[in-house]
């Protein structure tokens, strides 16, 4: 299992070369959306987040809105260490901080939760190229995240190759 600085270095090594994939479709906004959620995933949204990492740390005082997420998941469960879910999972999960926070600050001129909701659909009706680059960034750097770790679905496979040796 890779270092947390190991997971830093490799996700600011191959930043670059993943947007790159995207600059022939999507030009040079689509090299800069893609490397930046690249590292985005990677630095801050990472699968670590269920564990005081350097991810949450990187969250500074705002770190607090991963706390609920960290004393619901054990590390590296299914939930959190799997590839899609556990990418899809962090970003409902900050989508839904925002849209309660938003939810709170209405009254003082914060955008609802639907007017919130509204912007996104809009975003991805208007820049769905743009919209899958920046998922496919996040989703990638997950990737090179379980890669480093060694397995990408660690506890199932244990739970799974246990079970077989005691066959």
């Amino acid at each position: 299992m890779a270092s947390g600085l190991h997971h830093d270095r490799a996700t600011w090594l191959l930043a670059l070369p993943f947007g790159l994939l995207w600059w022939p479709w999507q030009g040079r906004t689509g090299f800069l959306v893609a490397a930046a959620a690249f590292l985005l995933g990677g630095l801050w949204l990472s699968p670590d987040l269920d564990t005081r990492s350097n991810p949450s740390r990187r969250w500074g005082p705002l770190r607090l809105l991963w706390w609920p997420y960290r004393r619901l998941l054990k590390h590296r469960s299914l939930i959190s260490h799997s590839p899609v879910l556990g990418s899809t999972v962090r970003l409902l999960y900050l989508a839904g901080i925002v849209g309660l926070l938003c939810g709170i600050a209405h009254p003082w001129g914060a955008p609802s939760p639907q007017q919130l909701a509204e912007q996104l659909e809009l975003g991805w009706q208007q820049h769905r190229g743009l919209s899958l680059a920046a998922l496919a960034g996040i989703e990638a750097s997950a990737w090179l995240h379980l890669v480093l770790d060694g397995d990408p679905m660690p506890r199932w496979r244990r739970k799974r190759s246990k079970l077989r040796q005691r066959r």
